[in-house]
């Protein structure tokens, strides 16, 4: 009897403790998407106009990117007095990169545009993981560059896995992790996100992103401006 007491005991413990977690990370969630301004906020994003810069192995390279929530997005890049660019609507992608060899646009393969269009959507990853058939799984706490931070892993409908690290004093994300697959080979990717600004728009956006390409410092963004469908279809010339 008095076993079979030990064992309800250790149940119930065990019961209230996976509560606790589950509470616990949806606690989390729940405070990351306040400290970005909340999900009303972010709901209200349609468009966004960005300008930056990359400093990378001794070079500056210039970024013009356009977006337009769900639908389509373009990035222009300038580097060594060269303009290419990549287009990424729901159906298709297209990328002219003259720096790489390029001589004309070319179609993105099916795993590139399958990255890309994940990016597609303007909200932040733990407002949109439901709608998107995501799962979500709390992984605990992790030390990131000494920063304490909650750890979350999300799981999309192919099996493809990002690991998220949320500061734990601001609620930030600070970096996320996945295995992309380009041009046949599998690769980690890691993005850092850094100088979190609150916009008059009541989101708050990081202003700087580093991933292996460098580190871009954004000089310029702007919310819920009218963008010209023209901007994400392939120039008459091609370039």
């Amino acid at each position: 009897m008095k076993n079979l007491k030990n064992v309800l005991a250790l149940l119930i413990i065990s019961v209230c403790s996976l509560a606790a977690t589950a509470q616990t990370s949806e606690e989390i969630v729940a405070n990351h998407i306040k400290a970005i301004g909340g999900k009303e906020n972010w709901e209200k994003l349609k468009s966004i106009k960005m300008e930056g810069t990359i400093k990378a192995q001794g070079a500056e390279i210039k970024i013009a990117s356009y977006q337009v929530d769900k639908k389509a997005m373009r990035e222009n890049i300038t580097v060594m007095g060269m303009n290419g660019y990549s287009i990424v609507t729901t159906t298709e992608g297209w990328s002219y990169m003259p720096f790489g060899g390029q001589t004309k646009p070319e179609p993105m393969t099916a795993d590139d545009l399958k990255n890309a269009q994940e990016d597609l959507y303007l909200a932040d990853a733990f407002i949109t993981y439901v709608e998107l058939g995501k799962k979500l799984e709390y992984l605990g706490k992790d030390d990131f560059d000494g920063t304490d931070c909650f750890k979350f892993k999300m799981t999309d409908k192919n099996a493809k896995e990002t690991t998220y690290y949320i500061d734990a004093s601001n609620y930030y994300i600070l970096k996320q992790t996945n295995k992309i697959k380009a041009n046949g080979q599998e690769m980690e990717n890691a993005v850092v996100y850094s100088d979190y600004k609150k916009l008059d728009e009541g989101i708050v956006y990081p202003m700087s992103v580093a991933s292996g390409y460098g580190q871009m410092q954004v000089s310029k963004l702007e919310v819920n401006v009218a963008i010209d469908d023209a901007t994400f279809q392939l120039p008459k010339d091609g370039k």
